[in-house]
This record gives C-alpha cells, structure tokens and sequence, in this order.
C-alpha cells in the first residue's frame, strides 16, 4: 500500500463495512479525536467503535469529493460528506501518515451545513 492511496483505501474500506482492509490501513497506535471530541487510541479500539457504529445509522452514505495530500504524503486532508437517514453532513478529515499508514486522524464538521 502506498502513501499516496492509503487514505483513499481507507474511506473506501469503511464504507464497505471492511473492518479489516481499513485497519490495515492504521497503525497499530492510531489516535483518533472525533468532531465531538471523542477519542480512540489504537487500532483495536478504533476499529471496534467504527465497526459498532456505522451498521447501526440507517441510510448511512459517504461522499469523498477530494483528498488532498501535504508534506510530500505525511498529510492528507479528505473533504467528504456523510449522510444519515437523509441529513447531509460536509466534513473535513485531517490525516497524519507514518509511512504507509494513518497515524492520526482529526474530524471537523461544517458549522453551517454547507
């Protein structure tokens, strides 16, 4: 895996509900600080909280409309949005890479929903 696709195989991972592809994009002391400052340390435990999580939101979609990569690929910036029961949510995902995988990983929602 590349530093250069890895995110891309993330998102594409999580919204296939392939718990293992997308943690095998993570290392195994991945740090993750959600929009609500929710945070999972490890792959275990993140892949846990994903894994519960995303079945459970009904009409649940993912739209990635870019990523960007920084730094010469040790940063990543995804502008997505994610969808729930019909509730369009823009986001922004800051990633950190350590070499071929996602060391961190910061969430930030659009304050006006555009």
């Amino acid at each position: 895996m590349s530093a250069s696709t890895v995110i891309e195989r993330f998102l594409s991972a999580m919204t296939a509900h392939d718990w293992e592809a997308m943690g095998d994009c993570v290392t195994d002391d991945v740090h993750r600080v959600g929009p609500y400052g929710d945070v999972y340390d490890g792959r275990a435990e993140y892949v846990e909280f994903i894994s519960k999580l995303l079945p459970t939101l009904p009409g649940y979609v993912m739209q990635v409309d870019r990523v960007t990569y920084a730094d010469g690929g040790r940063l990543a910036f995804a502008e997505l949005s994610e969808t729930v029961d019909g509730t369009r949510t823009p986001e922004a995902l800051v990633f950190e890479l350590d070499g071929d995988r996602i060391n961190h990983i910061a969430i930030y929602l659009s304050q006006d929903g555009d």
